[in-house]
């Protein structure tokens, strides 16, 4: 079962921990995404996303964010499931929100989670009524 992901909840436990839930984050998403898509050729190591992530200042994080946000399009289109954004869609939320403060990037989140959250909902309701 794919647990439920509240923006909110993750936003306010970065700024508590001073951005190690992020990293937290980071890692179950990725975990979760590759179960939700199974073998799709795509599979995203989650230990090396953070490792990535810190090493790189967190320009490895916009790049995670285009790959997932594909990933996460092509598998509510397989199962009819609206989502309007793609993994461009994110990377320009983030990288052009990024000279706005940064909010760009929280708004790029935020849109991610909401997407991920309508798959799950999905891909949970398939393996209850199955």
């Amino acid at each position: 079962m794919i647990p439920y992901r509240s923006f909110w909840t993750i936003f306010l436990l970065s700024v508590i921990t001073c951005g190690i839930y992020w990293f937290y984050y980071m890692y179950k998403l990725t975990q979760d995404i590759n179960q939700m898509t199974g073998d799709d050729g795509y599979y995203t190591d989650a230990a090396a996303v953070v490792l990535l992530s810190i090493i790189t200042c967190g320009l490895y994080s916009w790049y995670w964010l285009y790959r997932q946000g594909d990933r996460l399009k092509r598998l509510a289109d397989c199962n009819n499931v609206y989502c309007a954004e793609t993994g461009t869609s994110y990377l320009i939320w983030a990288i052009i929100g990024s000279l706005i403060c940064g909010v760009g990037n929280l708004v790029a989140h935020y849109l991610l989670i909401r997407n991920f959250n309508h798959i799950a909902d999905a891909y949970n309701a398939h393996f209850y009524f199955s």
